[in-house]
């Protein structure tokens, strides 16, 4: 069995974990002029190509609503397009414009340069073992999901 003490600490740091992630994340967007959540969308459309809209709404676990008005916004922006299935109307898929992969380009190289910078400043020896203690934790998340 786990002490609290333990199962406090964990949960306290995976909420630092989190909260510093999101902080990076609102960061880069606010620094493109985008939003948090559009921020979201681009990087996985970007590392996808093409994804439905029911498909990118379940990634990034948003409501159908609040993925809807993401993309409009990428749409208006000329970031993200639709195209709807010619068979199934109802089956939508998106993907980057033009302007919109160049934009997720700017992103990836801001988003390398950090996590390089993070990386890098764990001690050289520790390194594999942070990114394997994550990938136990990443699936130890996929595997208990909650709500």
């Amino acid at each position: 069995m786990h002490s609290h003490q333990e199962q406090a600490r964990f949960r306290e740091v995976i909420r630092l974990l989190g909260k510093n992630i999101s902080v990076f994340n609102k960061f880069g967007a606010s620094c493109c002029g985008i939003s948090a959540s559009q921020w979201q969308v681009i990087w996985e459309l970007g590392s996808a190509g093409e994804i439905s809209l029911n498909e990118l709404a379940a990634l990034l676990n948003l409501d159908n609503s609040t993925m809807s008005r993401a993309i409009n916004n990428l749409v208006t922006q000329d970031l993200a397009q639709r195209q709807t299935d010619p068979k199934d109307r109802r089956y939508v898929k998106i993907h980057l414009t033009p302007k919109g992969m160049d934009f997720y380009r700017r992103m990836e190289e801001m988003i390398e340069r950090y996590y390089g910078t993070v990386l890098y400043s764990i001690p050289a020896d520790k390194r594999k073992q942070v990114t394997e203690s994550l990938e136990l934790l990443l699936k130890a998340l996929q595997e208990n999901k909650c709500c």
